[in-house]
């Protein structure tokens, strides 16, 4: 049941991506801008039809990996002990590339739409939907805070992820906040890499406990 209504989500999140690029291609320029630097100038491009293509093959890549990576993670990482927040998550991760890629088509068709604050919010509810379910994962190769010392010990991982996740949580607040306030690519960067890297070292700071302890 849970599996068919993944598929379900990942079908209409799909379908939803082929018609808005289907509706967007003929107002797209030639090349459409798709990266910006931390100033939030354009320094990249991307043809018409890929640029109109990479929503829906975001979506659908996204939900082949959803099933292909459980089948081949190795037995004691196995994805099967966490498979609902597993679902969930790849649904969530589905759900931000369809709009992030939608906040980079509508400005480039034309319409009066902040692309930075769109993927800033975007990015923002996407990082408190992983602190949320983040204290659900277990040891694994594809998803969460995968560092030496959580894959190397069971209890790193849990401590390490019910730290992370209300330092996700954290992060997405901030990161919706900022883009409500004032959306700078910059900031967001600031956020992200401030995350990770807090999450990176308290996996450590717990492994030398454990280790101590020991």
């Amino acid at each position: 049941m849970r599996l068919h209504r993944n598929l379900l989500v990942s079908t209409v999140f799909f379908v939803v991506a082929v018609i808005a690029g289907v509706w967007l291609y003929p107002q797209l320029p030639a090349d459409v801008p798709t990266h910006w630097d931390l100033h939030n100038h354009v320094n990249g491009v991307t043809s018409r039809f890929w640029a109109a293509a990479f929503p829906a093959l975001g979506v659908l890549a996204v939900a082949v990996l959803a099933v292909v990576l459980p089948a081949v993670s190795p037995r004691q990482f196995a994805i099967r002990r966490f498979d609902g927040a597993w679902g969930v998550l790849m649904l969530v991760m589905q759900g931000f590339l369809l709009v992030a890629g939608l906040g980079i088509l509508l400005p480039g068709a034309g319409y009066a739409v902040s692309m930075p604050t769109i993927v800033m919010l975007a990015t923002g509810v996407l990082y408190l939907l992983l602190g949320n379910y983040m204290g659900k994962l277990r040891r694994n190769f594809f998803i969460g805070i995968r560092t030496p010392w959580t894959l190397a010990s069971d209890a790193v991982w849990e401590r390490t992820h019910r730290f992370g996740g209300r330092l996700f949580m954290l992060g997405g607040l901030a990161t919706v906040l900022i883009a409500l306030a004032d959306p700078a690519p910059w900031l967001l960067v600031v956020v992200l890499v401030a995350v990770w890297l807090i999450a990176a070292a308290y996996s450590y700071f717990i492994h030398l406990r454990l280790e101590g302890s020991r």
